[in-house]
């Protein structure tokens, strides 16, 4: 059986956490900034946790079973 292979783009969009969470980062800051004010901004700096619901999506991604 070969071996399964992570996907290239989650292992760079996903990162993790000491107590093994998986970090992701906000959609929605990379252009167009101008019209968004600068709270929105700021709140889409920071990093948060894969949500409960998308959780197995990401960790088949990124091979981890």
């Amino acid at each position: 059986m070969p071996k399964v292979k992570t996907n290239s783009g989650a292992k760079k969009r996903f990162s993790f956490t000491g107590t093994g969470k998986i970090k992701r980062h906000h959609a929605y800051h990379s252009h167009i900034l101008t019209k968004k004010t600068k709270k929105q901004k700021r709140n889409l700096v920071h990093q948060a946790i894969v949500d409960p619901s998308n959780l197995k999506q990401v960790r088949d991604l990124l091979c981890l079973r």
